[in-house]
């Protein structure tokens, strides 16, 4: 390589790099950090080496606090786990009607699937909790057509739909991007090797997707392991997940190292479960050619 290319890719890498290193790296690097602080009473940290937030985490007289922090994990990842088979479930068929329509209308789909994107999240989301809630509109509704009124919201309900609804698209667009370059073309041969219409699937359509499948698994599953706003003001604070864990620990708690060493033990076994999950996947793919 050139060192006019390496000037010109340095250009180009630049200020991507240097937003991930600002705004992803460093707070990562700092959150790894503080978990190896002590805490100051006040609020912050002392910069003196501690490991006293992962004893506190994991010693046998804390069997209470590790049980509560395992319950929360485990009920953050079922969540996440529902949320991305719901948006599969959902994404899927919507994601193959788009690709299934001409060239000229699918710019118009993709655009209505990207639409929530032009406004804030939070706002999105309480605009649910004026939909969801006793007084709102879907309650109203069912009102005026003589059916009885269903609380929903400060439910699990009420959060898995919020969840469903801020992830979708995420699931939606990588899913229409592996489906728009499937080839048809083996489709219609194994029709016209007589395969139905569940092994045309099974055997043609679902091993040819998968990349779009686990990227999309991936980009829900990961966020909403984390998510703090949908289960704060859908659920009122009774859907515990770890985002209002390490919320309680930043700010009402004032214990920055064990908030940070909370969510570095939460990434380390996320980022296994991924690999795992990737590398199994990875595994079928080369069996499957």
């Amino acid at each position: 390589m050139t060192a006019r290319r390496k000037s010109l890719l340095a250009i180009l890498l630049g200020p991507g790099a240097f937003w991930i290193g600002l705004f992803f790296l460093i707070p990562l690097i700092l959150v790894v950090v503080y978990s190896f602080l002590e805490r100051r009473s006040g609020g912050g940290v002392l910069w003196h080496f501690s490991l006293d937030a992962y004893i506190k985490l994991f010693s046998p007289t804390g069997e209470t606090l590790i049980n509560d922090f395992m319950m929360i994990v485990l009920r953050s990842l079922w969540w996440a786990a529902l949320t991305s088979f719901v948006c599969l479930i959902i994404g899927y068929p919507l994601a193959f009607f788009i690709a299934l329509q001409p060239p000229s209308h699918r710019t118009a789909y993709l655009f209505f699937v990207l639409i929530p994107f032009w406004t804030n999240f939070l706002v999105r989301t309480y605009a649910w909790k004026f939909i969801l809630n006793n007084n709102g509109l879907l309650n109203n509704l069912l009102q005026a057509l003589g059916m009885n009124r269903i609380a929903l919201i400060n439910t699990p309900t009420a959060v898995l739909i919020g969840l469903v609804y801020g992830s979708l698209p995420f699931m939606v667009l990588p899913l229409y991007a592996s489906i728009e370059k499937l080839d048809f073309d083996l489709v219609e041969a194994a029709q016209d090797l007589g395969a139905n219409y569940v092994r045309v699937f099974s055997r043609v359509i679902l091993p040819l997707t998968m990349p779009g499948i686990v990227a999309g698994i991936v980009l829900v599953f990961i966020p909403v392991s984390g998510q703090y706003i949908v289960p704060t003001i859908l659920g009122g604070g009774k859907v515990a997940m770890l985002g209002n864990l390490l919320a309680q620990q930043f700010g009402p708690a004032l214990n920055w190292p064990f908030g940070s060493a909370i969510a570095v033990v939460f990434m380390a076994l996320l980022m296994v479960g991924v690999i795992f999950y990737l590398r199994g996947d990875a595994r079928e793919e080369e069996v499957g050619l």
